[in-house]
């Protein structure tokens, strides 16, 4: 059994706190002397220092990462005027601004725990135990800066994407539950690869039932911001995103996620089925090269065919579409077969949506997803072979994911 927590915590945890105490106490000190010290030829007409010091304002608690801290601050008696306004000029510590009762450290990780699923009633018993003091901490800090989120979602979907080359993009629909009496939110995403190699959130917006209409407003609307065709999409077939990309953008290229794709097939088969047939569909997207794919599409169509025609029609009906990441180098495939970076970003959403039993209102539940897309971004990792992304972009030929150096090899992609 691990020892109980002390009263007034461990000792560690005190002299940590007193260390920061000392520490940010000499700082404030020398920040004043050096203030003082700048403007002491500064006189008036009797000879007095116009800068001096003026004692200590009162104790106050600031929540830092080492825990709560009691700061008493000196102050300065500034008499010096403003030469254009007139104005008495004031000190303003710049390591310890006069309304700070918490770090910006501090500050961020407040809507980062709300995010991920911690209620805001929440935060002053969870935070204040581990901080050490509950001051600076309310639920109502939360809801002053969730009010920002919307905006900023908003000034994101109207951003110039101009000098944004996705040469790549994944595509999903995603449900969310709202519980003020608007149904479900249908979130439309849009996550791309630039000619760098870097993953980014291209867009986000609320759907219609992933219809084509939805997808293809969104489409238009940052081909109207400036968004080039992407090289080639990645998204589930049931979206009525791939009526809109054909529409809007016609030089994308197809690629359907095989994520979603055995989920179908599997669904079409009884459960007694399911072993062979996952192995005979690794057979076809695990394959070498094309060739070994199509050879596996048609040896899963004669084994399942018969008896189970639908679950057989869902690959040789997309085999193209499935199929189409062979064309590309061998060091995306990977990232190129499933919309597992959507998928798995939103895998944070949904928890903060079970957590709370689904989210107040589509503005809001837009907004969430913004901000935790926006946090999860900063760890994503590039693809594998980023300099090779560029080369597709600028047209180049790669056959079963080797580059075709020799003209004559580009002719005979699919031969034989």
């Amino acid at each position: 059994m691990p020892a109980a927590l002390p009263a007034d915590g461990w000792v560690i945890d005190q002299l940590v706190r007193e260390g920061a105490r000392q520490m940010l106490a000499a700082a404030l000190q020398a920040e004043v002397a050096a203030y003082i010290e700048r403007f002491a030829d500064v006189l008036d007409e009797n000879g007095r220092r116009l800068v001096v010091r003026n004692g200590t304002a009162g104790p106050r608690t600031v929540v830092t990462s080492a825990g709560a801290v009691e700061v008493t601050a000196p102050r300065v008696n500034d008499k010096r005027a403003d030469p254009q306004t007139g104005e008495r000029m004031r000190f303003s510590s710049a390591i310890l601004p006069p309304w700070a009762r918490k770090t910006p450290q501090i500050s961020e990780v407040l809507p980062l725990l709300y995010l991920h699923g911690l209620s805001s009633g929440d935060f002053v018993p969870a935070l204040g135990q581990f901080l050490g003091s509950s001051a600076g901490l309310s639920s109502s800090v939360i809801t002053k800066l969730t009010q920002t989120w919307t905006d900023e979602a908003a000034a994101f979907m109207n951003r110039d994407l101009s000098q944004a080359d996705y040469v790549y993009l994944w595509v999903d629909g995603i449900h969310l539950g709202i519980r003020l009496g608007e149904g479900k939110l249908c979130l439309l995403v849009m996550i791309g690869v630039r000619a760098d190699g870097r993953k980014e959130l291209v867009a986000l917006a609320d759907g219609y039932r992933e219809s084509a209409e939805s997808w293809a407003d969104l489409l238009r609307d940052c081909k109207r911001r400036g968004m080039r065709a992407p090289v080639l999409a990645i998204g589930d077939g049931a979206l009525g995103f791939w009526s809109a990309v054909r529409e809007v953008l016609p030089e994308t290229r197809e690629q359907r996620c095989w994520f979603h794709k055995i989920a179908n097939v599997l669904g079409a088969l009884p459960k007694s089925a399911h072993p062979g047939a996952k192995k005979a569909l690794a057979e076809i997207w695990n394959a070498e090269d094309k060739d070994h794919a199509r050879a596996a599409v048609k040896a899963f169509a004669a084994a399942y065919g018969a008896k189970f025609p639908k679950a057989a029609a869902k690959v040789t009906d997309d085999e193209d579409e499935l199929l189409a990441f062979y064309d590309y180098p061998a060091e995306h495939w990977v990232h190129l077969r499933t919309t597992n970076p959507i998928e798995s970003t939103f895998a944070t959403v949904r928890l903060r949506t079970k957590i709370t039993k689904g989210h107040g209102s589509k503005a809001a539940a837009l907004a969430m997803a913004f901000k935790l897309i926006e946090s999860a971004q900063r760890r994503w990792r590039m693809v594998n072979a980023p300099h090779l992304v560029a080369l597709v972009r600028a047209g180049a030929v790669f056959i079963n994911g080797k580059l075709a150096e020799r003209p004559e090899e580009q002719a005979q992609p699919d031969a034989a």
